[in-house]
């Protein structure tokens, strides 16, 4: 599948020295590929988050509804998302995803042409949203597990640092773009748009030189792998800690996609257009978060991210409250950055304290923490949104954050054996250990 035949096979089994610079894993020809093709990708998939939301809002005029959609389109990831990272482990990355974003692809297509034809219903939403979710949960472990195949061990928290930095310029990018899209053509096209965007990723996947990858030993099929994977998870204190936290975030904190179209719509009575400028905003903060975590060289301490949880919450309670729409798009800034800071603090802890050969299946079990929740969330969140008011489902989220992150910090210490006469000193030195 290469573009370049002539090159030799033998794939490196070193990662090449480490360097300094903020985005020092971009000197990686094959990364510098990966991340391209996403920038273009991720501005599409944007573009259809937030219009799908406005398309749900527009045919139920529901918080309830929008969040069953958001549930059924990653339900899956509890479901099927273990498999997918023994697929990981099994195979080859670099192909399997050549697959499942064609998949994604033909769902955006798909929905994109019935909601131009003028004959989409929600129950079609609601289906397309599983089968995005199915595909989703198989590409997600691939392609996290694939970003040390391209830049090696010692720049992969630099990578990960930069693929949220990508992740969330389409966050800005795309939401600004598909409002006024939506504004001026429709939803539809949102949907079209994003569905050609995946050829800038699939153009960059086929560009890749195999024999610069550092790929993982491939696992042999065989009994019990999926409960190896379990196993390891759970006797580890340090994963499981970040594993706890993160389905605490993902399942009650980082619901915006209901909570800002809710903000919008009905508190402060904007179009598509003011939902897409709360998005870009918290994009904003969030490409602020991710540069600065693109810094980070060491494994962050399970200190490190208890600390980042909850000054995530108190940012998010805190926009929640905003008496305006200016002063809540400001708020969201900070959240943001809150936001990143604690989804690439846990992205790395867990990529950087793994075996290579359980790497697809730890990363899967961490998103399914992380995305799995979301099922569970979305529709209490949509549904206090609609029914307590949309503040209450964004700083309600934060606060579930602060309180479970003290709680977990908690627990995890006196398993540690930190007491608080002997804090703060030997506690910072026994939690930043693994």
């Amino acid at each position: 599948m290469t573009s370049v035949a002539s090159r030799a096979t033998q794939p490196n089994t070193e990662a090449p020295p480490p360097s300094r610079g903020v985005f020092r894993a971009l000197r990686t020809r094959n990364f510098r590929l990966y991340a391209g093709g996403q920038l273009v990708s991720l501005t599409g998939t944007w573009m259809q988050r937030v219009a799908q939301d406005w398309l749900v809002l527009q045919l139920t005029n529901s918080g309830t509804a929008l969040g069953v959609v958001t549930a059924l389109q990653f339900g899956p990831q509890l479901l099927l998302g273990l498999w997918g990272g023994v697929i990981a482990d099994r195979g080859d990355k670099r192909r399997i995803l050549l697959a499942t974003q064609s998949g994604l692809a033909f769902v955006a297509l798909a929905l994109g042409l019935l909601d131009i034809a003028g004959i989409v219903a929600y129950w079609q939403v609601l289906v397309l949203a599983l089968a995005l979710g199915v595909v989703t949960a198989i590409d997600t472990p691939v392609r996290q597990s694939f970003v040390i195949e391209m830049v090696g061990r010692d720049d992969l928290a630099n990578a990960v640092g930069i693929n949220s930095t990508v992740f969330n310029t389409g966050r800005i990018v795309g939401p600004a773009v598909a409002g006024v899209m939506i504004a001026a053509v429709g939803t539809g096209w949102a949907f079209v748009a994003n569905a050609a965007s995946s050829a800038a990723v699939l153009a960059g996947l086929l560009l890749m030189r195999r024999d610069e990858l550092f790929p993982a030993p491939v696992v042999q099929r065989g009994p019990g792998q999926l409960r190896a994977g379990v196993t390891y998870v759970r006797d580890r204190a340090d994963l499981v800690l970040t594993m706890v936290l993160i389905f605490i975030v993902g399942t009650f904190g980082l619901n915006f996609q209901i909570t800002s179209a809710l903000l919008a719509k009905d508190v402060f009575h904007r179009g598509a257009s003011g939902y897409g400028l709360l998005s870009t905003a918290l994009g904003v903060g969030a490409v602020i978060g991710a540069v600065f975590a693109a810094r980070r060289v060491r494994r962050p301490s399970p200190a490190f991210l208890l600390l980042a949880v909850v000054g995530f919450g108190a940012v998010e309670i805190a926009s929640g409250l905003m008496p305006t729409f200016l002063l809540t798009a400001l708020l969201l800034v900070p959240t943001g950055v809150g936001m990143l800071t604690v989804t690439t603090a846990a992205n790395s802890s867990v990529q950087l304290g793994v075996s290579p050969t359980m790497r697809g299946r730890v990363m899967a079990l961490y998103l399914m923490c992380f995305l799995g929740g979301t099922p569970l969330g979305a529709p209490i969140v949509g549904w206090v949104g609609e029914w307590a008011g949309p503040r209450w489902g964004i700083a309600g989220g934060g606060l579930v954050c602060v309180l479970s992150a003290l709680a977990v910090g908690v627990v995890f210490a006196r398993r540690r054996g930190i007491t608080p006469g002997r804090l703060p000193a030997r506690a910072v030195a026994r939690l930043s250990g693994s």
